[in-house]
């Protein structure tokens, strides 16, 4: 029994030495673990607003072309893009302008979109628009679906997994 009364302090000397160093250990991967998380959500947050940005910038481009395209359907008296047949090649040149603006937005999305979809319905949604301008038929209805599948797909780049809330199923919430 008196082997145990020297063994015994350095064992448990040894074991308190060792347990600290598993708490040590332990204490640093969590303190890693969340300074990675931490990073990763400042990413998330700092690519969303650079997204955010781009994804307006090109929004009000789309509008500018639909402006100047309603503007020019209504001065050539409804009859489409026929162009500076009236001697007005200024409005067309201001519309090829735009176009080409449009497309220079479009490109900044797909270097900053995270998702195919995204990347894909902004060119739907530019080239839809593009050939708007240069007076093919393309009528409101189908402009209106390439810009909501364009706005679905910017909300699933900017929040990925979260679910969209619309006014329908707020309502269908409340019933």
């Amino acid at each position: 029994m008196g082997s145990w009364g020297t063994l015994g302090p350095a064992v448990l000397s040894l074991a308190g030495v060792a347990l600290g160093a598993i708490g040590s250990f332990f204490g640093q991967h969590l303190v890693l673990r969340a300074s990675a998380r931490q990073l990763e959500v400042e990413q998330s947050a700092a690519h969303r607003a650079e997204l955010k940005d781009v994804i307006l910038k090109f929004l009000g481009v789309a509008s500018r072309v639909q402006k100047a395209v309603l503007a020019r359907s209504g001065d050539d008296g409804g009859r489409g893009g026929d162009g500076g047949q009236d001697g007005d090649g200024g409005q067309d040149g201001r519309l090829d302008e735009l176009v080409e603006e449009l497309w220079l937005a479009q490109a900044e999305i797909d270097l900053a979109a995270r998702t195919e979809p995204m990347r894909g319905a902004t060119y739907r949604y530019a080239f839809r628009l593009a050939e708007t301008a240069r007076g093919d038929d393309a009528d409101a209805a189908t402009l209106r679906g390439v810009q909501a599948e364009f706005m679905d797909a910017a909300y699933d780049d900017l929040w990925p997994g979260r679910q969209r809330v619309t006014a329908s199923s707020d309502s269908g919430r409340n019933a």
